[in-house]
């Protein structure tokens, strides 16, 4: 069978299910148990912060863990060194909360898919021409729809826009109809220490609404 390629892999698991798990906090002895739960539960996108304990273990481990149809990598990553340190476990997941061109172009440099932060439309075409993959709206509680709106209408529509920050199952519809082609999930999905078992009930309640808005799109 061909493998596919990681561009093809990230194509495929955000048409699976466009939702990007953000473990922020996790542990690593929380880590294998933890990817488990989300991919059963469909998520194929998953990322620890890098500010979380040991974050370098943890990102090995679900990689580990879990099939290649999931990409598994970083948030919140900061320097270039870090970029070095999640090629160098297999990550496939550079996800930043800024847009520094130069960590854009190191991870393309390495392989990896990389999603950066916005916030307006010079931080979005600087972060394109370097070669983001996908473009992370944060945070997304100062990226209200209308803002997505007026973005979407510049921005290259082949390109993802996900907001990042402050996503509920309750309120992912008004930036669906925006044009938003997906979303990370924060504190709504995962918080330090959470049970396995209420990981899964808040993953399973995410893709419910997801599935539900989409079926009235």
């Amino acid at each position: 069978m061909t493998q596919l390629s990681l561009p093809a892999r990230f194509d495929s698991a955000f048409a699976a299910l466009p939702l990007v798990a953000i473990l922020r906090g996790l542990t690593p002895v929380e880590a294998e148990p933890a990817g488990r739960a989300l991919y059963d539960a469909g998520f194929r996108l998953i990322e620890v912060p890098l500010n979380s304990p040991d974050p370098f273990d943890s990102i090995a481990a679900i990689r580990d863990a879990l099939p290649k149809d999931a990409l598994v990598g970083a948030g919140t990553v900061l320097a270039l060194d870090q970029v070095d340190q999640l090629a160098d476990i297999g990550a496939d997941l550079v996800v930043m909360p800024h847009a520094d061109t130069a960590i854009i172009r190191a991870a393309k440099s390495r392989s990896m898919i990389c999603v950066p932060g916005v916030a307006t439309a010079t931080e979005a075409f600087a972060a394109l021409a370097a070669g983001a993959d996908a473009l992370k709206l944060f945070p997304a509680e100062q990226i209200a729809p209308p803002i997505v709106k007026a973005l979407r209408a510049v921005v290259p529509y082949s390109v993802r826009l996900l907001p990042v920050g402050g996503i509920t199952p309750d309120n992912m519809r008004p930036y669906r109809a925006a044009g938003a082609a997906g979303f990370g999930l924060g504190s709504a999905l995962y918080s330090p220490g959470l049970p396995v078992a209420e990981l899964a009930t808040r993953a399973t309640r995410f893709v419910q609404a997801w599935a539900a808005d989409s079926a009235k799109q």
